[in-house]
């Protein structure tokens, strides 16, 4: 009997939960469509501009004097755009917004490279060969992990992972938007989870190291500070991952309707795998092992070309900076060599025919594209991300939490302003004078506060429009869904959100205030001011 009715109170909060999603995807769609939006909401930036900047609204910088974009009178002013100089930079930088678009360039030229490998056949027959006999759950903790995996080089993770994740479900009799979530969680959801050092790890620890000198002018923040924690929780996002995805979000979506797909790609009927396909596959992989072993000459040795030209690294270097180049090659090689061999390509004419299809199939992104990086422009511009930075942390300082409640309380902030200022390294410059100094004064190391800002920096990343490459993930899921809006995407996003938060933070909890592990070498939790 007991257990009956715990079972039943278990799907009555299933059923909730289930309402709440809905409700949030109905108010999701009820908004205009994402072009649109993204018109609209520039045009609101330039009325909510001029009313601030009519009336002085601005916040004290919380930034040491002489830092770059620091002005003269220690103040961060809302810029108004609706008055003559908004104007003239409106018009100045309307082309170079668009153009200058860090996605817009990069998936373009990545996809031209994938089209190749898609259009000749041999993305459909790796799928169906890399599926046969697959473990439902291992592919599903497979593609969260990859996408985590995939952070080193993030384009690879978006451009390339997501979309093939998507159809990796499908070859499977599974939701294709299901795998499209997996892996977007673990690219982006578990932005700063990883079992490397990426680019991100030196950006934030200089910034850091510059806010807690304002507190103690000797202090040093190495990029490896972090490296113990986000290791670990390279395989707790992985675990819940797998988790949203296969209680919450899979059930959720239901059974897949192919008529649902707006083209070709989501109506492949995945059957086994032909000789002549086999075939093909083994000529693909050693085109493969060849590219790789000739990119490998380049980087690998000490003196390799595509090293950094002054220290010899690898960080920093062309080969990293690269990456997008890499891809096209690594796709388009491997796939005329496939498509050569069971017939799809002969010519040079089967090759561009494939490019020239897939850029077509990009013309919605395109012009979302010129229209979000209008508004990201806009937001930007008007500085109304940095005054909600610094309004919000006063208002965190002033409720006087203290220990977990306040780390707590610290992440779920930083994953708020998040959903208006999408770059980690952008949002921790403004607002790591603030938090870092403010919770070094209540006896918490840097380190340590860097780690619970990367938390809540990753999180909200899945379900906010002003990340980078929301646009495109949401082109991705319409070839597979056409009516399917902002709404629908975000609803799917969020319970991977609420999870992370949560068990991220509570891994926090236990892993500095439990335990007392350190959260990377060297780095300390506790911060003595008279020391």
């Amino acid at each position: 009997m007991h257990s009956s009715a715990s079972q039943k109170q278990l799907n009555t909060k299933k059923t909730l939960f289930t309402r709440f999603l809905d409700t949030v995807e109905w108010l999701g769609n009820l908004l205009p469509h994402p072009i649109t939006l993204f018109a609209l909401f520039s045009l609101v930036i330039l009325i909510a501009s001029g009313i601030a900047g009519y009336f002085g609204v601005s916040v004290p910088d919380p930034r040491p004097e002489g830092a770059p974009g620091r002005a003269a009178d220690g103040m961060i002013h809302v810029i108004s755009l609706m008055n003559a100089e908004g104007l003239q930079m409106i018009v100045a930088n309307l082309v170079k917004n668009f153009t200058g678009f860090a996605p817009l360039g990069t998936v373009l030229v990545a996809m031209l490279g994938v089209a190749i490998a898609e259009h000749s056949g041999l993305l459909s027959a790796a799928m169906r060969g890399l599926v046969m006999g697959a473990s439902r759950r291992m592919v599903t903790l497979v593609v969260v992990f990859a996408g985590i995996i995939s952070n080193t080089a993030s384009e690879l993770g978006y451009v390339v992972l997501i979309p093939l994740a998507a159809m990796l479900f499908h070859s499977l009799g599974r939701h294709p938007l299901a795998g499209l979530a997996a892996a977007f969680a673990g690219v982006s959801g578990g932005y700063s989870a990883n079992l490397l050092l990426g680019t991100v790890d030196p950006l934030l620890s200089g910034i850091t190291q510059t806010a807690a000198q304002m507190i103690d002018p000797t202090y040093l923040v190495g990029p490896e500070v972090n490296w113990y924690f986000m290791f670990a929780s390279t395989f707790a996002i992985t675990i819940m991952g797998a988790f949203v995805t296969e209680k919450i979000v899979e059930p959720k979506l239901g059974n897949y309707n192919v008529e649902e797909a707006s083209d070709d790609l989501g109506k492949d009927k995945m059957g086994k795998l032909t000789d002549l396909e086999k075939k093909g596959l083994k000529v693909a992989g050693l085109a493969a092992l060849a590219v790789s072993a000739l990119l490998a000459l380049t980087i690998v040795p000490e003196n390799g070309v595509l090293r950094h030209p002054d220290t010899g690294l690898v960080a920093g270097s062309p080969f990293l900076k690269g990456i997008v180049a890499f891809i096209f090659v690594f796709f388009a090689i491997p796939g005329f060599a496939y498509g050569k061999v069971v017939g799809t390509m002969k010519t040079d004419r089967d090759v561009i025919s494939a490019m020239s299809a897939s850029m077509s199939s990009m013309g919605m992104y395109i012009v979302l594209v010129f229209f979000a990086a209008q508004f990201v422009a806009f937001f930007k511009w008007t500085n109304f991300g940095q005054v909600f930075a610094v309004a919000g942390a006063d208002m965190l300082q002033s409720i006087g939490l203290t220990g977990p409640m306040l780390f707590f309380a610290f992440i779920l902030m930083c994953g708020f302003i998040n959903l208006m200022i999408g770059s980690a390294s952008a949002q921790w410059a403004v607002t790591a004078p603030i938090f870092v100094p403010m919770l070094m004064l209540v006896g918490y190391a840097p380190e340590t506060i860097q780690a619970a800002y990367r938390i809540g920096d990753s999180v909200t990343n899945i379900i906010t429009p002003m990340m980078s490459y929301f646009g495109m993930i949401l082109a991705v899921a319409t070839r597979y869904q056409k009516n399917l809006g902002l709404g629908t995407l975000i609803a799917t996003m969020l319970p991977y959100s609420m999870v992370f938060v949560v068990g991220w933070s509570l891994m926090f909890y236990v892993w500095v205030f439990v335990l007392g592990i350190p959260v990377g070498p060297g780095a300390a939790t506790y911060y003595n001011i008279g020391g």
